[in-house]
């Protein structure tokens, strides 16, 4: 909350959160923080936007690599996927790319990339 303050103090045209994909079915916690934040950047007025990954795949967190076969299922089966894109796995080639697709690309207002659209981003 204090980095939203600052940015509009300093005016800051365009800032960049990373947040979490929700709502999510665990890490309540966590995730009600992140949607505590993205409220007031929201109320800010700031432009901005809003990345949120479920899961970043990279170096010292191979074990989810496992589940990538449950989730190619998942996408294939219409009561699973919705849940399956939007709590899917991106890898930290994907999340950079998306990041840079952010900075060069600010939204007039607030803009979300959720998973589906950080794999896009990260193939443009």
């Amino acid at each position: 909350m204090e980095a939203i303050r600052v940015a509009k103090v300093a005016g800051i045209a365009h800032f960049i959160y990373l947040s979490v994909a929700h709502p999510a079915p665990m890490m309540k916690a966590y995730i009600g923080v992140r949607t505590e934040c993205e409220a007031a950047l929201r109320e800010s007025g700031l432009h901005a936007t809003i990345v949120r990954p479920w899961y970043v795949l990279g170096p010292g967190h191979r074990w989810p690599y496992a589940l990538l076969p449950l989730y190619w299922m998942a996408a294939r089966f219409p009561a699973t996927q919705t849940g399956a894109s939007r709590l899917g796995l991106v890898t930290l080639r994907q999340m950079t790319r998306a990041l840079y697709w952010a900075v060069e690309n600010p939204p007039d207002e607030v803009a979300i990339l959720g998973v589906p659209e950080i794999g896009e981003k990260a193939r443009l």
